[in-house]
């Protein structure tokens, strides 16, 4: 171990490994948070990649490093996109709940997302308890290490990961208008309600009584629809590591 050539090869190895890692963690729920320390984000990065350096093999004799940087930031940001977005369609389906039901003007600020809706929050929250109930942070950083093996260093095809990231983004409002569309379509409901009293009794404000309506209605939906969306959720939860697979298998070309 003491000779210079080895110590310079698993040198080489731990700060190419760290790149690929320390993108894919910033991405991923709890570790991305502002609220866990930075100091606490640093040493898993160097822990994980100081551990797999001896284990992972790459040949440094066809290394370009700036070429390598630039793949493994590619990558890493792909997969820890097709994470975050799920997260970033139950924060969209929350901001629009709360369009719907009237709790847009109360905002708060969200650690994970800056400023945003009560709902929109608590959705969240529920999300990411799901992912770490599934145990999936450690199914990904399994994975993090397989993709050594199926997807080598400097094999990375930048322009499979920029058309994948094009169709990921696609998905996001579709996401959110399935998570939503409970409440959305009761809602729809209650304006054609209201719109029928209006012309039935004139004299009645209808704006005044539509708002609370509009919350109570809203909320009633919402409970009686969180075990669909904690369905709906584990379900693409499910699903995420086959999408990861399927990111580092096109990536490959």
């Amino acid at each position: 171990m003491n000779d210079p050539a080895i110590l310079s090869g698993y040198f080489s190895n731990f700060l190419i490994i760290m790149i690929r890692l320390s993108i894919i963690l910033a991405f991923l729920p709890f570790f991305s948070s502002k609220q866990v320390p930075r100091q606490f984000k640093i040493g898993i990065v160097l822990a994980l990649s100081y551990v797999l350096s001896p284990l992972i093999s790459i040949d440094r004799h066809i290394l370009d490093f700036p070429s390598i940087i630039i793949q493994e930031v590619l990558l890493g940001m792909t997969i820890g996109f097709a994470v975050r977005l799920l997260f970033w369609g139950v924060e969209l389906a929350g901001s629009m709940i709360s369009d719907a039901v009237g709790l847009s003007i109360a905002t708060m600020l969200n650690p994970e997302m800056g400023r945003s809706t009560t709902l929109s929050s608590l959705l969240g929250l529920l999300a990411m308890l799901l992912f770490l109930i599934l145990d999936l942070h450690h199914d990904l950083i399994y994975l993090i290490v397989k993709s050594y093996e199926v997807l080598p260093v400097s094999r990375v095809r930048p322009d499979m990961l920029f058309r994948q990231v094009i169709s990921l983004s696609s998905e996001i409002f579709p996401m959110a208008i399935r998570m939503a569309a409970p409440v959305l379509i009761g809602m729809i409901i209650i304006n054609i309600l209201m719109v029928f009293l209006s012309k039935a009794a004139p004299q009645m404000n209808i704006f005044y009584i539509s708002m609370p309506v509009h919350l109570l209605v809203g909320l009633m939906i919402l409970m009686l629809s969180i075990p669909f969306l904690i369905h709906f959720l584990t379900s693409r939860f499910s699903g995420l590591t086959e999408e990861v697979n399927r990111i580092i298998l096109m990536a490959k070309g």
